[in-house]
């Protein structure tokens, strides 16, 4: 064994472990598929307080209806009563696994994974206060009684003086605090907000405020009927053009066979000069050690408080973070092809003259569906743990124009550039010297969904990333792939901003 082949055995090991302990580190994190859902209840909520303000808008108001569904404060009381349980069930898991870390040996490692389980642990359990605050709030149209009793356990739990306001507000007869409206300001938003606000200003007899409230939530309800419709719309008319896409291009592989639109250069490898170590070097140490390893001790050891961050900084910090992954890693897939050129004919290619926006767009249609029921069921399976792209809440949670700029250049062209002209431009190809090519694409794909290091990510990406591979193969062009990716990653920013804005 030479050296070279010790020290990359050795980065090899290193990289397992790592990315073994990341996974497994991200079952304890809740998916951002819940967090939406909440989101989107959110913006129901306010929809509920839209009136037309004549008779002419019967057609809106079905519109209306057809999207708020029926009974539509139960239904979001359910939700909210779903994550409070899912998170509850999350606040003792990580308890657990405190107590566990406590009674084992006291190193430095140790105390660290205390330390973040603590921070964990502290954070859900506010989230689990405001959660309860708003449960109140939803049962007190015909659960009064049940709505102080969930507030008195959150204020006997943890001293809320928010909880307080609300006991004192529902209450017979109601008991105004000093600092009522300041509470309900600070510690609840959206739809909550105005409920609480409104109830606060007509035992006030502030007539006034009640109107300029009432006006401008009939503002904010009309947005969230359209948002609603937009969100729920959208999707659906694209999952239901790529279904028939899907069906399409499956019955004329039936009956075309090898001459059908999907089969066309469904056989046809690459011929790769360099063999598995080339392969097994780049991604040991351009993505693994670098990305994984380097990259997080060179953050830690400057004086950064992420804590202390606004929304563009950490923006910049996502931004920068992701090219300092890029960077390195593509010098190293340079340095260890460079031997090998001038490439044999088909790598690495860009052609602007080709059909490559159909096969993006295309590609993107199909993926739709398919992610989409893998999701439903991966929600199922992890039931709502694994983790999820840090990327999605902090733009979910973003009001600021230029930092949700600078995640869209992150997500929507950094990283559709970098991960396609690595993981379908380099190793799909490279694969192909030792599988077939569809062995190639789902060898491929599973390494794609595994490297973002969330459990609950790994099924819809390596979906996603199969989708991928099959535009790449048979287009053979790299823009393709790189559409479809940013297409995925611009929608999905799109509908968070759209989520995120039901909070105001």
């Amino acid at each position: 064994m030479t050296i070279k082949r010790l020290i990359l055995g050795l980065l090899t090991i290193l990289a397992i472990v790592q990315v073994a302990l990341s996974l497994q580190g991200s079952w304890s994190q809740p998916q951002i598929q819940s967090r939406l859902e909440l989101y989107q209840t959110n913006l129901l909520l306010h929809a509920t307080e839209w009136q037309p303000e004549n008779s002419g808008g019967s057609n809106l108001t079905t519109a209306r209806n057809a999207i708020l569904g029926d009974e539509p404060l139960k239904a979001a009381q359910k939700q909210y009563q779903d994550a409070l349980s899912e998170d509850k069930n999350t606040l003792q898991k990580l308890q657990g696994q405190l107590k566990k870390l406590q009674v084992e040996a006291d190193t430095a490692p140790n105390k660290l994974d205390q330390q973040q389980l603590l921070l964990s642990i502290d954070k859900l359990k506010k989230v689990i206060d405001e959660l309860y605050l708003r449960v109140g709030i939803l049962q007190v149209p015909g659960e009064t009684d049940a709505a102080i009793a969930t507030w008195k356990e959150t204020s006997e739990r943890s001293r809320s003086q928010t909880a307080n306001v609300l006991i004192g507000l529902w209450s017979n007869p109601s008991r105004l605090l000093p600092n009522a409206q300041e509470q309900i300001e600070q510690h609840l938003d959206g739809w909550f907000r105005y409920r609480a606000l409104s109830k606060l200003y007509e035992l006030q007899d502030r007539t006034e405020a009640l109107s300029a409230l009432k006006v401008q939530e009939q503002e904010i309800a009309e947005q969230a009927v359209f948002k609603l419709a937009m969100v729920a719309t959208v999707p659906l008319l694209g999952v239901i053009v790529g279904i028939g896409l899907l069906i399409f291009l499956l019955v004329g592989r039936l009956i075309k066979g090898k001459e059908s639109l999907l089969a066309h250069n469904g056989d046809v490898k690459w011929t790769t000069p360099w063999n598995g170590e080339t392969i097994w070097q780049v991604f040991v140490v351009g993505f693994f050690f670098i990305g994984q390893f380097l990259l997080p001790i060179f953050f830690s050891l400057l004086p950064l408080n992420r804590a202390s961050f606004d929304s563009r900084t950490q923006a910049l910090f996502v931004l920068a973070t992701y090219l300092f992954l890029a960077i390195p890693c593509l010098l190293v897939l340079y340095f260890s092809i460079k031997p090998f050129f001038p490439l044999p004919e088909g790598w690495f290619r860009f052609d602007w003259r080709g059909n490559w926006i159909l096969w993006g767009l295309g590609g993107y249609l199909v993926a739709l569906p398919l992610v989409i029921i893998v999701s439903l069921i991966n929600q199922k399976l992890w039931q709502g743990q694994g983790g999820s792209n840090p990327i999605l809440p902090i733009a979910l949670e973003g009001r600021d124009g230029v930092a949700l700029t600078i995640f869209f250049l992150t997500a929507a062209v950094a990283a559709p550039l970098f991960e396609e002209f690595l993981f379908r431009g380099f190793l799909l190809p490279s694969l192909t010297r030792y599988l077939p090519v569809w062995g190639a694409i789902a060898v491929s794909s599973l390494l794609f969904a595994v490297v973002h290091l969330h459990l609950s990510e790994i099924l819809p990406l390596a979906t996603l990333g199969f989708v991928l591979g099959i535009v790449y193969t048979r287009s053979r062009n790299l823009l393709a792939p790189m559409l479809l990716h940013s297409l995925w990653n611009s929608a999905t920013l799109v509908s968070l901003f759209i989520l995120g804005s039901g909070s105001t």
